[in-house]
Order: structure tokens, then C-alpha cells, then sequence
């Protein structure tokens, strides 16, 4: 080789190997200029700064629209997993990845991890040891023909978890005449009993999922009143009816009578919540009472935090918080003790009703808004912190957490009028249910998705 061509090609491999900082030292004279700087015959690329390892995960991800990139998530299809099957196989063969099972798509982390001392360099020396005997089920035959590694045939022989079927036809259809269209009403609740109890007009209703028999509870009729709101006890033996006129009423499922009316509000009621034998009621006179039924009712409790309808109310799993939402955008947390919320968040911008404790995460709060809002909202009591946010497209109805798994269900109205499976983290889609012609605006997490398809 010539002198002087080794000579220039070593001085431009040193100037690539300096750190920044000292090559803009070494360039910041007057003298020092790029045209300056020597360069070879031949262009030598340098790959010391390059990691493999995330190149090759984002260099298809780097090429797609947001569009592109939201229908990649909600894919649940054999050939995405066929796509994630292919991807590890090859990082097993070019990084040594040591990927032995197909990661599921939709885990919170769906990155199969690296080896650290793999992701500085691609090419390498290494020294082979003497072959151990051969093991049929831990180690590929001697004079197997195959050019992949051992680590590729376990994961091509790993079992491959079938996916989870949701089906999209309900199993059964209930008509619900005289059901109101009113997003701030709560009108349909599920006992412990398997007893489905529905506000329609005057009465109350109740369906046995079990023998499919319907019987009339209340007809609030007589008293020229309404139903706005029913809620059953953890127990299911009693069912709590807010009436129009601001009423609540504690009925005996199974006896058919009325226990006692509480007052205190003067207008509509249309959230009620349980927690053990206390009852928190929230009406459109922007008040909170919080009452114990075995107690007279003088003994009661006011919040006042809101300053428009509250429209949502939820204890949290622990029974020792109380989660509201409001018309006024407002989402309030309350203790057991305080007579003021303890925490506030003001980031929604339309009302308030959906909210939905995790029953996984300690002090996780979900919330969606209303029409001008459309975000489904995750919250950290525990903190204050706001967790995650996501556009759904239409009015956020209702929530509920899975009782099994990590996801929660959301119903919608304007204008999609569906059924969305939400997977948390992630906040992938897992599935998507049409076939509401109006709003969903009532949800029961005993029957994973509201019953009622028709308003008449």
C-alpha cells in the first residue's frame, strides 16, 4: 500500500474516532475549515456510535403515518402476529437476542428485550467452546441442516397463545320503552344476585339473568314523580331510586317494599353510590349528601365542591375514597373525613360522568368527558398526578374496569354511539362493538357492555 495513502486514511480514521467536544476544539480556529480536512480515494463509513438493536426496531415504525400507526394497534389478526413472530426471529439470527417465545402483542411491553453486550457492535469474534452432548430437548441436532440458532428453533416450537374471540353480536336484546335519553342520568344497575334493575319512566324493573322473568319494583307514578337513578347495595338485597323530585328511596329487592325515603335534596338525583351501608347521593343542586341507612336521616353529611350537576359518583375499591364528576368539568376526590375534596382535576373540558376505579392499580381513577371533551383520562390519586390521555372520537358515556384482566370497557354517544375494550397501559383497542342506533349512555360492568339497544 502507498505511504501516503495509509498515511491520509489513518489521520481520517483518528479525526471519526475523536469525541465531539474535542473535534470542535480542534476546528475552532480561524485556520481549521472542512475544506481543510484530507480525505481517502474511497469513502470508509464508521458504525462505532450505531445501536442496532433500536435501528432495527424503529426502521419500519419511522416510515408510518399516525394513521398507519393506529391501525397497527388496533390489528389483532394472525399476520400481526405473524409480523412479531418474523421480527424476534430475526433478531435472534443477526443481534442474538436469545428470544425464546413469541411476545404477545398486546402486553403493556411488547419489545422483546436485548442483551446489553450484543447492542455495541454487530459483527464480532468469539471463541467456541467444546460442544456439550446433545440434549434433544434443549439443543439442536449436530446434523441438523438448519441455519438457524437454537434460540430461533425454540421460539418457532413455542406454543403460540390463541387470540381472545370478543364476540360482536349480543347474546341477548332487551326493549326498554320509556328509557330517557339524558347523558347526566344513572339508570341501569346489576346486583351481586344476578338481578338487573332499569329505570324506565315512573317505574322501576327488574330482569333475573337467570330465568329471564321481569318484575315491576316501584311505579313512582302515583306521586307524580320519575326515575332518575338506581343503584343497588354491595350485598343485592336493596336498591337505591332517585327520583325527580329529589328524593331517595331504599327499596327490599326480594320483599318488593319500600324501606324508608330520605330528603335533603332539592332537585333531581341522578348519581347514587354505595359503601357499605352508607349511601352518597348526588343531585342537580350541586350538593353531595352522604347518609347512613341504619341512622336517622339527620345524621347525614354535605360536600359541596361542585358548581353545576353532579352527574358521577364512584367509590374506590378500599371504600375510602369517593370519586365525582360534574357539568362543570370538575373531577373531585373525597376522603371519609374531609368535608372538602382532596384533590381536583380540571382538565377535562365537558362534563363529568364516566369515572371508573382500577380494581388492579391501588389509587388508579379513570374518567371520560363529554361531547366538547371526548377523553378517555387516567389519574393517580395517590399523587395528583394526571397518568395518560386519549382522543376516543366521540362523548366518553361510561367506564368500567375488567374484574379479570388488566382493560376497560367505555361506551360512547355523539356521534359514534359504540362500544370500545380499552387494554391499559397500552390503550390499545382490543375490540370495537356497533349496533346502538343512539347513545350509550348506561353501562353495568356485571354484563361487560349495556344490554339496551334501542330507545323507544
Amino acid at each position: 500500500m502507498d505511504q501516503e495513502y495509509e498515511r491520509r486514511l489513518l489521520r481520517q480514521i483518528n479525526h471519526q474516532n475523536l469525541p465531539t467536544e474535542a473535534r470542535l476544539s480542534k476546528c475552532g480556529s480561524a485556520t481549521c475549515s472542512p475544506v481543510s480536512i484530507r480525505s481517502g480515494d474511497r469513502f470508509i463509513p464508521t458504525r462505532a456510535g450505531s445501536n442496532w438493536s433500536i435501528n432495527f426496531h424503529y426502521a419500519n415504525e419511522n416510515c408510518r403515518s399516525p394513521n398507519q400507526t393506529h391501525k397497527v394497534k388496533d390489528a389483532t389478526s394472525d399476520s400481526s402476529k405473524d409480523a412479531v413472530a418474523y421480527a424476534a426471529l430475526l433478531r435472534n439470527e443477526l443481534l442474538g437476542a436469545g428470544i425464546e417465545s413469541v411476545p404477545d402483542t398486546h402486553t403493556d411491553d411488547r419489545r422483546p428485550s436485548v442483551r446489553s453486550q450484543d447492542s455495541h457492535s454487530l459483527f464480532r469474534y468469539a471463541v467456541h467452546t467444546k460442544r456439550v452432548p446433545f440434549d434433544s430437548d434443549n439443543e439442536v441436532s449436530p446434523y441438523s441442516l438448519s441455519p438457524l440458532s437454537n434460540k430461533s428453533h425454540k421460539l418457532l416450537r413455542s406454543p403460540r397463545k390463541p387470540p381472545r374471540k370478543i364476540s360482536k353480536i349480543p347474546f341477548k336484546v332487551l326493549d326498554a320503552p320509556e328509557l330517557q335519553d339524558d347523558f347526566y342520568l344513572n339508570l341501569v344497575d346489576w346486583s351481586a344476585g344476578n338481578l338487573l334493575s332499569v329505570g324506565l319512566g315512573a317505574c322501576v324493573y327488574l330482569w333475573s339473568a337467570c330465568t329471564s322473568q321481569v318484575t315491576r319494583l316501584c311505579d313512582l307514578s302515583v306521586d307524580g314523580d320519575s326515575v332518575t337513578s338506581v343503584c343497588w347495595n354491595e350485598r343485592g338485597s336493596l336498591v337505591a331510586v332517585g327520583t325527580h323530585k329529589g328524593y331517595v328511596q331504599i327499596w327490599d329487592a326480594a320483599g318488593g317494599r319500600k324501606l324508608t325515603s330520605l330528603e335533603g335534596h332539592s332537585a333531581r338525583v341522578g348519581a347514587l353510590a354505595w359503601n357499605g351501608e352508607q349511601l352518597s347521593s348526588g343531585s342537580r343542586d350541586r350538593v353531595i349528601l352522604q347518609r347512613d341507612v341504619r341512622t336517622s336521616p339527620s345524621a347525614e353529611r354535605r360536600l359541596q365542591g361542585h358548581r353545576q350537576e353532579v352527574c358521577g359518583l364512584k367509590w374506590s375499591p378500599d371504600h375510602q375514597h369517593l370519586a365525582s364528576g360534574g357539568n362543570d368539568n370538575k373531577l373531585l376526590v373525597w376522603n371519609s373525613s374531609s368535608l372538602l375534596p382532596v384533590q381536583q382535576y380540571s382538565d377535562h373540558l365537558a362534563a363529568v360522568k364516566a369515572i371508573a376505579w382500577s380494581p388492579h392499580q391501588h389509587g388508579l381513577l379513570a374518567s371520560g368527558g363529554g361531547t366538547a371533551d371526548r377523553c378517555l383520562r387516567f389519574w393517580n390519586t395517590l399523587t395528583g398526578q394526571a397518568l395518560q390521555s386519549t382522543d376516543t372520537g366521540s362523548q366518553v358515556c361510561n367506564l368500567a374496569w375488567s374484574k379479570h384482566a388488566n382493560e376497560l370497557v367505555s361506551t360512547h354517544g355523539y356521534s359514534q354511539n359504540q362500544v370500545l375494550v380499552w387494554k391499559y397501559p397500552s390503550l390499545t383497542q382490543v375490540a370495537k362493538l356497533t349496533g346502538h342506533s343512539y347513545r350509550v349512555l348506561y353501562l353495568e360492568s356485571k354484563s361487560v357492555l349495556n344490554l339496551f339497544t334501542r330507545i323507544r
